[in-house]
């Protein structure tokens, strides 16, 4: 069969095409932008990659074509699949009726840190050696490739996005997926531009839970009044939460500050054990990710003791936390960070983890939500943790950043061309710093200009 997808540099479309790929299909793709990291994996892959759209994309006549989310209604190529009358179908239930049937889905739900707890699970399945199967929202380092189908049965690991399915499917895509397993990590406002407000996107989350079997699994933080809500309209699966609180059967106990190194707790009526992890990573909020993939993993029989072990191994997905590289004792550090709570809980880990030099915070608020204005209030106190602050205006954001830069608590500047951002970090860097770059983007290549300025104004003389 020759599958043909819409938006295929997307990190979900593109691991969707890597599936359809290693199902035996051929696989064609186009996008307004080809670029890496996602071009480079497709190309690898043998899928030929289309710049633009335009009707002769679909020459030769695909068989079926994947209409991504982010395309809709006037696009030519949408347009054109419509008007030859092509099979179409959107991305969530390609997947649901081509890859899931058969396996034990565990779903990775939650407003942050999908990706990187949707990485852990994998791994500790793989080094458990379940030879699970995933599709994630980025790349886990530990193995190189957004997506892979895994052993026939195997559990199947799928970041759960609540953002919608298609034009013509307004539901969110992870109501496609029934789950035995769902994880649901968090919950506040997002995605602007689809949802009014929180209780809108709480309703979608309950379509989760509704689909959960009886004999399933729901794994919930606790300490969040909205995922309590949502548990409230209904729910016919047991719950185990997990967290810090006291109730909570799975617990962590941090014995570092920068939670480096922290224990979990498993204590029920039946069982009682613990043991500790000792990893790479830092931020409570990146210990709570482990906690819950230790869950879900622990349901699917991997021994706590063991997966704590593996977590050692563990290498943080591309852009959660990656040094990019390091000049002249000057560290580059890309992350995904896009919303207020995300960037503060970034700087939160990332200060814990620097004791010596300072932490420079280098931001494009790129996102929908970010680029319609709606949580700005919350930007200043979102960078409180670092020491300095420099926010890129970029042209196509209709609001000005200049609040944010008075409100802020910490000295902070603001640029709206790329190379004088770039200028003005470089000359403020010194030995030991932390220059995190966060951008749900590409920023315009800025980790390597960092770099290579760096290299200029720091480098051996």
């Amino acid at each position: 069969m020759h599958v043909h997808i819409l938006g295929i540099c997307g990190t979900f479309m593109g691991s969707l095409a890597l599936l359809a790929r290693e199902l035996g299909h051929r696989v064609s793709g186009s996008d307004a932008n080809v670029y890496p990291p996602m071009s480079v994996q497709l190309r690898e892959a043998g899928i030929e990659l289309l710049e633009g759209y335009a009707a002769d994309n679909l020459e030769p006549r695909p068989d079926l074509v994947v209409i991504g989310n982010a395309l809709s209604r006037g696009n030519p190529e949408v347009e054109a699949v419509l008007a030859a009358r092509l099979p179409y179908v959107s991305g969530p239930q390609w997947l649901a009726e081509h890859v899931l049937p058969g396996r034990r889905v565990i779903a990775v739900a939650g407003t942050h840190g999908k990706t990187t707890t949707a990485s852990l699970l994998a791994w500790l399945l793989e080094s458990a050696e379940l030879a699970p199967g995933f599709l994630i929202g980025g790349v886990p380092r530990n193995f190189g490739v957004s997506a892979r189908l895994g052993a026939e049965g195997a559990p199947f690991v799928v970041e759960a996005d609540e953002y919608d399915t298609a034009f013509f499917d307004k539901r969110s895509k992870f109501v496609h997926y029934r789950p035995e397993i769902a994880i649901l990590g968090n919950l506040e406002f997002d995605h602007a531009d689809i949802f009014p407000d929180l209780a809108a996107i709480e309703r979608q989350f309950h379509h989760l839970v509704r689909t959960v079997p009886g004999n399933g699994q729901l794994l919930v933080a606790d300490d969040e009044p909205a995922l309590e809500r949502v548990l409230e309209q209904g729910c016919w699966t047991p719950v185990a939460h997990l967290g810090t609180a006291a109730d909570s059967p799975w617990r962590i106990a941090l014995e570092r500050e920068d939670a480096s190194r922290f224990r979990v707790i498993h204590e029920t009526p039946e069982i009682s054990e613990d043991a500790v992890v000792d990893w790479h990573l830092s931020g409570e909020y990146n210990a709570r990710n482990a906690l819950a993939a230790l869950a879900a993993a622990h349901a699917c029989g991997v021994d706590l003791a063991r997966g704590c072990a593996a977590l050692s191994r563990f290498e943080s997905p591309r852009r959660r936390q990656e040094v990019r590289g390091e000049v002249a004792g000057i560290q580059v550090i890309d992350d995904f960070a896009h919303h207020p709570t995300a960037i503060a809980a970034t700087l939160q880990g990332l200060r814990a983890a620097t004791p010596k030099g300072r932490l420079l915070a280098v931001i494009e608020p790129r996102s929908n939500t970010m680029r319609l204005g709606t949580l700005r209030s919350r930007l200043a106190e979102s960078v409180a943790q670092a020491d300095q602050a420099w926010w890129y205006q970029p042209p196509e954001l209709d609001w000005s950043l200049a609040d944010v830069i008075e409100g802020s608590t910490i000295p902070s500047h603001l640029r709206g061309d790329l190379d004088d951002l770039v200028a003005a970090v470089v000359a403020e860097a010194r030995a030991l710093d932390r220059i995190v770059v966060m951008s749900n983007g590409g920023f315009g290549g800025i980790h390597d200009k960092l770099l290579a300025a760096l290299e200029v104004a720091h480098g051996e003389r």
